[in-house]
Formats: structure tokens, sequence, C-alpha cells
């Protein structure tokens, strides 16, 4: 095929690029540099028509209450002036915060020829789960321009994220002339979001016969791990395009100028639940350290399951050689315990130590004797131990400059079955929206792919070891049980009488509820952990500390 040949080919196509990209939250000009270096790859290797990006992609998501200082919006202009510069014989979709004298729009900059032409605002901002979109921006009114941006010849429009979910903004831009939508969001992950988000999808295009691109950001941010999943479905409802998870990538997409329709099929592989939920672990702990700027993590080896999936997901994000483990017995640690902590260091290859806690443990026994006169041994004792725990992990972490992973699941953090300033302290906590049936499957997924945990840590009965012979289940029901009324009350808001019409005991269900309500203040403390669920602890479920809410439970 001579060059003529080749040019007339490609006059037939529109090729759309689509930047899966990682961000960071704040850092207008090191996001700018960024998607400069993305579009100039797109403009100059890909020969691509179109490149997009995420939504509110300079200043990353979510920018919370940086959006209400006056400082940022400076920086945005500039930015996205420098960024405009480099636009040449290409479109490019910015998402970015809109200053106006209105207020302040999510919106997505059009840049062509060295100058934003336009830009499309969001139409309906989410209030709901994660999201608080409503104490910060604007939506667009009836009035707002709708009619995206033509490129040879072709109209396309753009929805941004949530406005894909309901009908009125897609039927608006394709009764504007539309015949392709393009869709930047910022969709965080939680298990099987990604087939709702298809869905989403292929009910807009029975409705309105045009294919949609459908680009996301990818990476962790706090609490919040964005997956990417970006994908490309036709008119006919078929997926057409699907690329990697978890992946920072520079897709493109050809149509065909005639049909748009998409050419050359490539449909990668989706994940398992299981394999999702672990990737989002590993990609959460690696931004939240990496981001924050700390060299490593230390890490509480127990020889339990919890602190062993968490060394394992830390490796993974960081490398060996940027994790620690410290194990600290008590008389009341078994042997076993200490030999399977050991051998998974071993077998990761990262640093280990072994650091006692018994003279710690005595010395504050004898400092209050006296306030423990005539008292019976108690939780106090046990919470003594984990607190001595805590102080050793965060010696050093203040002498090493490392953070402290903590490993608290989302079962416990649920009923307090932790102590606050002993397990819990630390920076992150990766398992904290992680039920415990779901970390011993995570267990036995990983060992699948490659033996990181010790199986004899898999199959021993759970226990904290702060007592003679003690395990989980002396003071709470079977993990089974517990998940599964923890699900239909965190993440589903049933309450007592529903859950015991689901085939729960009274008795149990209604001393599961009060433990979830009455630790509501622990949690408040509690470190920051990964979203992996539709309902998390934090910002996503917000509770009174001080509340009689469920008092009157009968």
């Amino acid at each position: 095929m001579n060059i003529q040949d080749k040019q007339a080919d490609f006059n037939h196509i529109l090729r759309i690029a689509i930047a899966q990209i990682n961000l960071l939250v704040g850092d207008i000009e090191g996001n700018a540099k960024s998607i400069i270096d993305w579009l100039l790859r797109a403009q100059n290797e890909k020969n691509a028509d179109v490149i997009v990006f995420p939504e509110l992609a300079l200043t990353g998501y979510p920018p919370e209450d940086l959006l209400l200082r006056p400082g940022l919006y400076e920086r945005i202009d500039v930015a996205l002036q420098q960024i405009a510069k480099e636009v040449s014989g290409i479109t490019a979709l910015i998402g970015y915060p809109e200053k106006t004298t209105e207020g302040v729009y999510n919106s997505v900059a059009i840049l062509q020829q060295g100058q934003k032409v336009k830009s499309v605002r969001k139409n309906y901002l989410p209030n709901y789960s994660v999201f608080d979109e409503k104490r910060y921006f604007i939506a667009a009114g009836d009035d707002a321009d709708v009619s995206g941006f033509v490129i040879k010849n072709r109209q396309i429009g753009v929805c941004i994220c949530e406005d894909i979910w309901h009908p009125e903004p897609a039927q608006k831009v394709v009764n504007a002339g539309a015949q392709l939508i393009i869709n930047p969001n910022a969709s965080p992950f939680h298990a099987q979001k990604i087939d709702e988000r298809e869905e989403v999808i292929r009910q807009r295009i029975s409705e309105l016969k045009v294919p949609v691109v459908y680009a996301n950001m990818v990476g962790g941010q706090d609490e919040l791990v964005f997956d990417g999943h970006s994908f490309v479905m036709d008119k006919a409802q078929t997926l057409s395009h699907r690329f990697v998870d978890f992946e920072e990538l520079l897709a493109v997409v050809d149509f065909d100028i005639e049909t748009m329709n998409p050419l050359s099929p490539s449909i990668a592989p989706t994940l398992s639940i299981h394999a999702s939920v672990y990737h989002a672990l590993v990609t959460g702990v690696r931004d939240y350290v990496t981001k924050n700027g700390f060299p490593g993590v230390v890490i509480g080896l127990s020889g339990g399951i919890d602190s062993a999936l968490t060394l394992s997901i830390a490796v993974d994000a960081l490398g060996a050689d940027r994790v620690e483990a410290v194990m600290m017995p008590s008389c009341y640690t078994l042997d076993m315990s200490v030999e399977d902590a050991r051998q998974q260091a071993e077998l990761l290859g990262v640093s280990f130590k072994v650091i006692p806690i018994e003279k710690p443990f005595t010395a504050f026994l004898e400092l209050l004797s006296d306030e423990f006169l005539g008292t019976e041994v108690d939780t106090t004792e046990e919470n003594i131990q984990a607190r001595c725990r805590g102080l050793l992990l965060m010696a050093i972490s203040n002498k090493k400059g490392k953070m402290v992973l903590t490993t608290g699941n989302k079962s416990e953090m649920a009923v307090g079955y932790a102590t606050l300033y002993g397990d819990m302290a630390g920076g992150y906590d990766v398992l904290k929206d992680v039920p415990k049936t779901l970390v011993f499957q995570l267990a036995n997924y990983k060992n699948s792919i490659s033996v990181n945990i010790p199986q004899r840590v898999i199959d021993r009965p759970p226990s904290a070891e702060l007592a003679p012979d003690q395990k989980d289940s002396d003071s709470l029901p079977d993990y089974d049980v517990l998940d599964a009324i923890l699900e239909k009350y965190v993440e589903q808001d049933m309450g007592l009488e529903d859950i015991v019409e689901a085939g729960f005991e009274r008795e149990v269900v209604r001393r599961v509820l009060r433990l979830v309500d009455i630790n509501e203040y622990k949690r408040r403390q509690a470190a920051p952990g990964i979203r992996i669920t539709r309902r998390a602890f934090g910002r996503d479920r917000r509770y009174p500390i001080t509340s009689g809410y469920g008092r009157s439970r009968k």
C-alpha cells in the first residue's frame, strides 16, 4: 500500500484514544505534565483524531475541599493553556473544574488547534455513597450547550460520568446530532461494579442506537480505588473493546467513518471477583504509600490470617525491599504462630524481626498494680498487650519513616473486635472493608497463583492470642453468620426484623447490631482503608457516634 492509499484509508476511520491514567489529587502541574505526555503519544505516535482523559483529570478525583480554595482555579487556567499549546491535529477532552460567575461546574474542556473551543458541563451531580458533588458543583441547566464537537464531519457528543446513568443527557446530545458518545469517568471500584457499568451503557445504547466510548481513570486515592476497565460498545449493544483493569494505558479504537462501527474488536478478559478485589487492594496500598511519600511499610505479623494476607498484598504492591515484618509474641503466643510468621517472611523475602512484649507488658501491670488491686483479669490485660505492640510498631515507624499497615478486617471493625491505640494504631488499614470470610477466600486465591501464605495459617481457627486458648468464636458468632448479618445491616441497611425474617436468630442479630452501633466511636479513630464493597466504613457510611437509634431494639 503506497502513501496515498494509506492516507485514503485513514480518511475513512475515526481514531479515538483513551487515556486510562493514574493521577494525583491536587497536583495540577504534575497532572498537566502527565496529560501532555499522553497527549503527545496519541497525537504523534498513534495518529489519533481524539483523545479522552478521565473526569476531573486536571485535579484528580475527588478533589474534595481543595475546590473551595480560590487559588486552585488560577493554576487550572494556566495548566489548561499549557496543554492547549500542545494540541495540534487532534481534539483533546480534558476533565476539569470550571469556575464561572454562576459557580463551579464539573466540566470537560474541548481543545482543538491550540485553544479551548468550548466546555461541556455535567448535568447530574452524584450525592450518594462516596460522592459529594453537590457540595462543590452546580449542575448544568436545560440551556447547557450539548452539541459536543465535530471532527471529520461527524458530530461527537460528551456525557460526563454520572450523566450516562440517566436517559436525559445522552438523549439531548443525540437529539443535537451526536453519532457517537464519549463518556469520561472517575468511577471508583467495588466488587461487581464492572457488570453494572456495562449494563448501564447497554441500556443507553438500546434507547439511542449510537456507540459509546467509556473512559475511566485508574489508581488509588485514599479510600477509593479506580480500576480503569475502559471499554467501547457499538450501536448494537455489543462490547467491541475492553481494556485491562488496574493498569495505565493508551488504548486506540478505530471507527468506520461511514457507519460509526468500531473496527478490529479486542476484548481483554474480565477478572474474577477475588482477582479484582485483590488487585484493588494492591493498587490501594501501592498508591497510598507511594503518593504520600513513605519509603516503605512495617507490619505486625502475628502468624494469623489477617496479617498474613496484609503482608502478601504489601509485597505485591511495594516489593519485598520496602516491607518490614515484626513478630511480637507474648506468653500466650503459640510457637506455631512464630514459626508460621517466620516461614511467610522468608517465603516473601521481607525483613523479619521478633520482639517479645513480655517485659513491657509486665512493666505496665506493675505500674498499674495499685489501680487494679482487687479486680479480676479481663479484656483490660488483653488490650495492654495489643497496645504494647502498637507502641513498638509506631516507634519503628517514627524512627525509620515507614508507615504502619494495620491488619483489622471489616468484621472486626464492625463489632469493635479491635483495640484503640493497639492493633488499630497505624496509617492505613488494608483489610478495613474486607469481611473475614473474604479474607480466607483471598488467601486461598493468592496461594492458588503462588504460595504466599503458609497453609496452616489459613486452616487454623482464628485467634487474637491475648488469653489462654483464646479463639475468635469465644467472643463472636461464627464468621459465616456474622458476615451475613453485617452485609445485610451495613451494606443493605436492613433492620433487625428483616434480618431475623431472613433466617437468623433474633438474639444473635440483636447483639451484632448493638455491637455495630456502639463501636462507631472506634471506627472514627481507625486508619483509612480501601473500599471494595458497596458500603464501606468511612466516607461511605456516616453514622452519628452519639445516638439512641438502636437502644429500643427488642
